[in-house]
C-alpha cells in the first residue's frame, strides 16, 4: 500500500472513532435534555403543591436555564458530527482516487464541457471520467469555475508556473488543513450560490442611507416613539395623539420606497448561508502561516488598508444578515414599524459596503483560486513520486516514464522525447494498441504542467505551447455537418493556429478518416508537410503505413514510432510501449474473425 493510501486510511478510521464518540456524547445530552424537563418540571410542581410557588418558579426557570444550556452544547455536538462525517467522507474519496474508484464521484464538472475548445473534449478535461472529476475538491460555485478555467487556460509565463507549483507543493503538504476547508463548503455546499448578484451589490452604493441627518433621524426617531409610548403606558399626561402621529410617521417612512429596500435586504438574506460559509473558509485560510510567495500574496490580498483581515469584514456582513433574517419572525411587521428595522439594516449594509463592498470580489477570488490550487494539490500529495515540470526555453518536450495521469493502476509507461529536427512524431499500430490513448497521455501531461501541477512522469521537461486536438470529431445534425467536414473545420483551426507567432502543440488521431484511402493518404501527407514546415510540433496516430516515408523524405524532421501486439494462446495481447518505427503488425481481420465473419484466408 502507498504512503498516502495508508495516510488516508488512518485518518478515516481515527475520524470514524471520533464520530463513534461525539454520537455517543449527542445521545447522553439528548436523554439529559428529556430528564432535565420531566425530573424539573416534576419537581416545580411538587414544590408548587407542598411548599410555595417562590420554590416553585425557582425550579422552574432553573429547569430552563439548564435544557437550554444543554441544548446549545448538544447542537454544538451535532455539528461536530457533521464535520466528522464529512472528514472520513474526504479521506474514502482520497483512496478513491489512488485505487481508480474516482469516476464514481458525482461532480465531474459536465457543465463546463465545450466542444469548440482547442482540446478540452479530446483530453477529457470535463465529463465522467475526466480530470475535473479526479481532483476537484472546490465546493462553492467560484471555485469550481476558477478550476476549470485553470483547467482550459493554461499559464504562458513559466515564471508564473514555478510559483504556482511551490505552492501547490506547499499546499500539498497540508492535508488536515485542505481537508478542513473543503469540509466547509461542504457543510452547506447545497445551499451554497453564485455570487453574481452579492458581488454587484456589494459594488453599488446609495449614499442617501450615509447622510449624517438621515443616520441620526433613524436613529432618534424609534427612540424618541418609543418613549412617548412608555409614557402614555405609564400615564404621564402624553396625550395619545403625539405616540399615534409618531408611528405613523414611521410607517409611513417604511413605504417610501419599501420595495427597493425590500428587494436589497432579500439579496443579502439569500446569501446568508453562503456570507457564514465565507467567513469561517477565510478565517481558515488567514490564520495560516505560508512560505511560498504565491501563497503570501493571496492572504496579503485577504486585508484592508487597515489591516483588518478579511474573514472580521465578512463577519460584520454575516451578523447584519442576521438582522435581516428576524424579518421572517411572525411580529416583525410591529418590530419594523417601532424601530425602522429596515432603516438600520439599510445603513448597516451601505456602511459595510462603503468600508468592505468593493473588497468582497477579491477576497471570493482568492478563496476560489486556493481551492483551484487545493485540487491540483491533490495530485502531488496523492503521488509524490510524479515530477514537477521543468519549462524550457526552445521547442520540444522530453519525458521518462510517462504514463496517462488518469489510468492509476492501470498505466503503461513510455519514455518520450521530441526535439529538434523531428517536429512532427508520426505513430503507426495495430487496433487498440495504443495510439490514441498514447497521444491523450501527452497531451494531459502538457495540459497539468501549464496548471503548476505535477505530472504522470518520473521527469519531464516541457516548452509552451498552444496545444491543439483534434481527436473525437462526430457530426452534427443540427447544422448539418458531417464527421469529416467536421474535422476539416478542426484541421482549419489548427492550421490559422499555426500561421501565428504563437507555437502549436498539436494531437492529430487518424486524420481524414471520413474520405477513401486515396485521398486520405494524400490530404494527410500534405497537411503534415505544412505543419513541420511551419516549424510546429506534435503527434499523429495513423493506419496508413506509407506515410512512414515522411521521415526520409522530410530528412528527419518527421519521425516514426509505433505500437504492436503479439498473439500468445490463440489470443490477441498488447504491451502498449513505445517503439521507434514503422508498426509491423496488424490485427484488423483477426479482429473480424473474432466478431463471427468467416474469412477466406488463414491469419
Amino acid at each position: 500500500m502507498k504512503e498516502p493510501q495508508k495516510i488516508y486510511a488512518r485518518r478515516k478510521q481515527s475520524f470514524e472513532k471520533l464520530h463513534k464518540k461525539q454520537q455517543q456524547t449527542a445521545n447522553r445530552l439528548s436523554n439529559y435534555r428529556l430528564i432535565t424537563i420531566i425530573l424539573g418540571f416534576a419537581l416545580a410542581f411538587f414544590f408548587y403543591r407542598t411548599f410555595n410557588s417562590f420554590m416553585s418558579i425557582a425550579m422552574g426557570f432553573l429547569t430552563i436555564i439548564l435544557f437550554i444550556y444543554l441544548a446549545i452544547q448538544h447542537k454544538r455536538v451535532r455539528i461536530q458530527l457533521k464535520y466528522s462525517e464529512i472528514l472520513i467522507e474526504l479521506n474514502r474519496k482520497g483512496k478513491d482516487r489512488l485505487t481508480g474508484d474516482w469516476v464514481k464521484f458525482k461532480d465531474s464538472g459536465v457543465e463546463f464541457k465545450d466542444v469548440n475548445h482547442p482540446y478540452g473534449s479530446d483530453l477529457d478535461l470535463f465529463g465522467q471520467g475526466s480530470i475535473f472529476q479526479w481532483i476537484n475538491s472546490a465546493r462553492t460555485p467560484r471555485g469550481r469555475e476558477t478550476l476549470a478555467k485553470v483547467l482550459k487556460e493554461p499559464l504562458k509565463d513559466p515564471s508564473e508556473i514555478t510559483t504556482r507549483q511551490k505552492a501547490i507543493i506547499e499546499l500539498a503538504q497540508k492535508l488536515s488543513w485542505r481537508q478542513r476547508f473543503e469540509s466547509e463548503g461542504i457543510l452547506i455546499s447545497d445551499q451554497l450560490k453564485s455570487t453574481e448578484a452579492l458581488i454587484r451589490w456589494a459594488e453599488e452604493s446609495d449614499e442617501s442611507y450615509l447622510q449624517p441627518l438621515v443616520k441620526l433621524g433613524m436613529r432618534i426617531l424609534p427612540l424618541v416613539t418609543v418613549l412617548m409610548i412608555i409614557l402614555y403606558g405609564l400615564q404621564l399626561a402624553i396625550p395619545w395623539q403625539i405616540p399615534t402621529l409618531l408611528v405613523v410617521v414611521q410607517y409611513i417612512l417604511l413605504k417610501v420606497y419599501g420595495t427597493e429596500r425590500a428587494q436589497v435586504l432579500s439579496t443579502v438574506y439569500r446569501y446568508e448561508a453562503s456570507i457564514k460559509t465565507y467567513t469561517k473558509m477565510l478565517k481558515h485560510l488567514e490564520d495560516q502561516n505560508y512560505t511560498s510567495p504565491w501563497l503570501k500574496v493571496r492572504q496579503e490580498i485577504l486585508r484592508n488598508k487597515s489591516g483588518q483581515p478579511a474573514y472580521q469584514q465578512i463577519q460584520k456582513l454575516s451578523k447584519i444578515a442576521d438582522w435581516i433574517s428576524n424579518r421572517e419572525n411572525a411580529i416583525f411587521l410591529i418590530v419594523n414599524i417601532l424601530t425602522l428595522w429596515d432603516y438600520q439594516c439599510m445603513i448597516a449594509l451601505e456602511e459595510w459596503k462603503k468600508e468592505s463592498g468593493k473588497l468582497l470580489i477579491k477576497w471570493l477570488e482568492v478563496l476560489a483560486e486556493i481551492e483551484a490550487l487545493s485540487s491540483l494539490a491533490n495530485i502531488r500529495f496523492d503521488n509524490p513520486d510524479w515530477a514537477m515540470p521543468e519549462i524550457l526555453s526552445s521547442n520540444g518536450l522530453a519525458a521518462q516514464k510517462m504514463g496517462h495521469p488518469l489510468l492509476t493502476q492501470k498505466k503503461v509507461t513510455n519514455d518520450f522525447e521530441m526535439k529538434s529536427p523531428s517536429g512532427v512524431i508520426l505513430i503507426t499500430g495495430s487496433n487498440m494498441s495504443g495510439k490514441s490513448t498514447f497521444l491523450r497521455t501527452v497531451g494531459s501531461n502538457l495540459v497539468l504542467a501549464y496548471t503548476g501541477a505535477p505530472v504522470c512522469a518520473k521527469t519531464f521537461s516541457c516548452s509552451l505551447m498552444n496545444i491543439w486536438t483534434c481527436m473525437r470529431v462526430s457530426d452534427n445534425l443540427e447544422q448539418s455537418i458531417s464527421s469529416f467536414y467536421a474535422e476539416i473545420l478542426r484541421i482549419k483551426q489548427i492550421v490559422e493556429a499555426a500561421k501565428t507567432d504563437k507555437p502549436v502543440f498539436f494531437l492529430l488521431d487518424e486524420i481524414f478518416k471520413g474520405t477513401n484511402s486515396h485521398d486520405r493518404h494524400y490530404g494527410a501527407k500534405a497537411l503534415i508537410n505544412q505543419l513541420q514546415k511551419d516549424g510546429e510540433i506534435g503527434l499523429i496516430s495513423t493506419h496508413d503505413l506509407e506515410l512512414g516515408e515522411l521521415e526520409k523524405e522530410s530528412h528527419g524532421r518527421v519521425k516514426n514510432y509505433n505500437f504492436r501486439e503479439f498473439y500468445q494462446d490463440q489470443e490477441i495481447h498488447f504491451d502498449y510501449k513505445l517503439r521507434p518505427g514503422i508498426s509491423t503488425t496488424r490485427n484488423a481481420l483477426y479482429l473480424i474473425k473474432m466478431a463471427g465473419i468467416e474469412l477466406d484466408e488463414e491469419i
